[in-house]
């Protein structure tokens, strides 16, 4: 009573730095709650947003990490229950709650059935159930599951606790998601200040003159003669002297009011380097693994080429993107983490690169190469999602948070779809640090790059993450090469605090040589925030320095060596949060004869990153370097729906960036 006082109160840390967690209503809390029968149980409340039923798949995420940590299978005992406790009007109204319950049966997402508590109080906020919803019940939704729906009346605890009895019955005999809707009513407003009798004036009349659900319990109980009045005015009071003495208590320990802002938070700086580097002879562990086949398995006839390819590739010392993540994989594995990797089309991989499961060309059975390196190995999960971005993210971010010890992915089938699930970057990925002290390292792998698909197959929307960036909270990178990958999957396991990644992958550059990697440099080094232009072997002749992200990055190099250009140096810029500003000023001191520093992208003027570097380059280095930016001209669409124009505004984007000097 005295925490949740503490809260209602107001009395703030006075070590905050910078904005005050959340509101009392979204905190999660953790306890152990021991029944009549004596055995501990314990309890976690999700701390969640107000935005409805966003905390749904994140939450069952949750319950499946659990169970995999402690049954080492899902399917083995389903040991943990998840309760999602909604509102009707959000039950019926939420688009996720429909996207959760799909997950249900599937087996990348079950965890044994999910018990559904639809508190009906007959009114979402001000809207009337007529205005609600077009079904009879407001969990008609979860007839799409055939999930038994029971319903109860609110004012009869014993029948509540009967139902919930027989939910719970259910759920262990059949492993399956079961509803209980509690038709009630809400005695007072949505919240402290709301009058509902403002709109629902008839109904609210009634509830004033109903007598409340203690008193009817009560009522009851002393007419079966369980209990006497004087034993039920007893419990009230001496629920209530603990309620008023916990309320002294809290208000003679507060702190002091705050009567100042604290200081502003400096700029995150860069995390330190993580040991990622991995012996030869454990690479060639996890290769022999990807290449072998078991006996009489028919692959695929295209994906023979592929994977002959790849592994000539291999013996001449090299590897590819698909390769480059296949090692960190399966190193990960090796080094006992659990790897779970899932979206949409992510076990073959949107562009056929990855082939993580491969399935013979003639019946139909599965190969996980990855499965079969070692007996004490990590295990492998890696799953095609529901065609979902809301909850499928949702609940990785669940997963990741629980399961710290594991490698946890959630892969878009482009990019650009992630604005789907923008309710979980917004509230949980980049907030739940500051809000709730609740911190992951899931990563999310969003294929991005202008190769003349359309506006909606072009952009993972870079600018939209970069404006949640602060403090620390996460890491957006867009890197080039396999080895650059291989040491960023694995710095996130390695590093012992966990920072969720959002990296930018390629699509035409996912089999470019100009991405493949010797193997010297996955033995040897770590991520490179920034990497500099290798080709510029004189430094003095350079007067333009231009720097890029990702796929336009290589173009550039490529281009710059087409034309044999020498006063043109391309810096790659391979983390774009926390932002390198002293690896670029590093590099940026070798060319002591340049005038110009250029930032360009792919992307419009008015998204991509520009104006996330913007200030900081005209901060760090604006009185040294005259500061310049080559983009597409700015768009309310993210790209152009003609492939034509796509490659004449490219070549355009690599002319300006190469002559920006001259």
């Amino acid at each position: 009573y005295g925490e949740l006082f503490d809260q209602f109160e107001g009395n703030l840390d006075p070590d905050t730095t910078q904005g005050t967690g959340d509101v009392k209503y979204h905190k999660g809390f953790h306890g152990t709650y021991a029944g009549l029968s004596g055995t501990p149980i314990d309890v976690t409340l999700a701390s969640n947003p107000s935005h409805l039923e966003a905390v749904d798949p994140v939450v069952v995420g949750m319950v499946r990490a659990r169970q995999d940590v402690q049954s080492g299978s899902h399917a083995a005992r389903f040991p943990v229950l998840p309760i999602l406790i909604h509102g009707d009007a959000a039950f019926a109204g939420q688009g996720v709650v429909a996207e959760t319950l799909n997950m249900s049966r599937l087996r990348g997402y079950t965890v044994g059935g999910t018990i559904h508590l639809v508190i009906n109080n007959q009114l979402g906020f001000t809207t009337a159930p007529d205005a609600a919803r077009s079904s009879q019940y407001s969990t008609d939704v979860a007839k799409m599951v055939q999930a038994p729906i029971f319903h109860v009346n609110g004012d009869d605890p014993e029948a509540c606790a009967r139902v919930g009895r027989l939910a719970l019955a259910y759920r262990q005999a059949f492993h399956k998601d079961v509803v209980i809707e509690m038709v009630c009513y809400r005695r007072f407003g949505h919240n402290e200040t709301d009058d509902p009798s403002l709109t629902q004036p008839v109904m609210y009349e009634r509830i004033k003159n109903r007598r409340s659900v203690r008193k009817l319990y009560v009522e009851s109980l002393v007419r079966r003669g369980d209990i006497t009045v004087e034993e039920a005015e007893g419990a009230l009071n001496d629920f209530s002297n603990r309620l008023q003495s916990a309320l002294v208590e809290t208000r003679k320990a507060a702190p002091p009011k705050l009567s100042v802002l604290p200081p502003p938070p400096r700029p995150a700086p860069l995390l330190p380097p993580a040991k990622t580097a991995v012996d030869q002879a454990t690479l060639d562990k996890v290769a022999a693994a990807v290449f072998r086949h078991p006996d009489g398995f028919t692959v695929h006839p295209k994906l023979v080429k592929v994977l002959d390819q790849r592994r000539q590739l291999w013996e001449q010392g090299q590897a590819d993107w698909a390769m480059g993540e296949a090692l960190a994989f399966g190193t990960m594995l090796l080094d006992g983490h659990d790897v779970r990797v899932a979206g949409q089309d992510t076990r073959r991989g949107t562009f056929s690169h990855r082939n993580a499961v491969i399935v013979d060309h003639l019946t139909g059975v599965e190969h996980r190469p990855l499965d079969h390196m070692a007996v004490d190995q990590g295990r492998f999960f890696i799953y095609d999602s529901l065609l979902s971005e809301y909850a499928a993210l949702g609940f990785e971010y669940g997963y990741s948070m629980v399961h710290r010890n594991a490698f946890v992915a959630w892969e878009a089938q482009f990019g650009d779809f992630v604005n789907g699930a923008q309710i979980i970057v917004d509230q949980f990925l980049a907030a739940a640090e500051d809000k709730w002290d609740q911190t992951c390292g899931l990563t999310l792998l969003l294929p991005h790059g202008y190769e003349g698909q359309g506006p909606e197959h072009s952009s993972g929307r870079i600018e939209r993450f970069l404006t949640l960036c602060a403090e620390a909270n996460m890491q957006v990178a867009d890197v080039t090469t396999a080895a650059q990958l291989f040491h960023l999957l694995r710095r996130q396991v390695v590093r012992d605090f966990p920072k969720p990644l959002v990296l930018f992958t390629p699509k035409a550059f996912l089999r470019a040589r100009e991405a493949h990697s010797p193997l010297a440099d996955l033995t040897e080094g770590t991520f490179c925030e920034v990497i500099d232009d290798d080709s510029a072997t004189d430094p003095s002749a350079v007067r333009s320095v231009v720097l890029a992200t990702g796929k336009v990055a290589l173009e550039a190099r490529n281009e710059k060596a087409r034309r044999a250009v020498t006063d043109v140096a391309v810096v790659r810029v391979e983390q774009l949060y926390p932002f390198p500003e002293a690896p670029i000023a590093a590099i940026l001191s070798r060319y002591d004869q340049a005038g110009s520093l250029c930032w360009l992208q792919e992307e419009p003027e008015n998204m991509g990153a520009w104006s996330f570097v913007q200030s900081r380059l005209a901060r760090s280095f604006g009185d040294d370097f005259l500061l310049t930016h080559v983009s597409r001209f700015e768009s309310g669409s993210p790209a152009s729906g003609s492939k034509e124009v796509s490659d004449l505004e490219r070549a355009d984007l690599l002319d300006r960036a190469l002559t920006v000097a001259r």
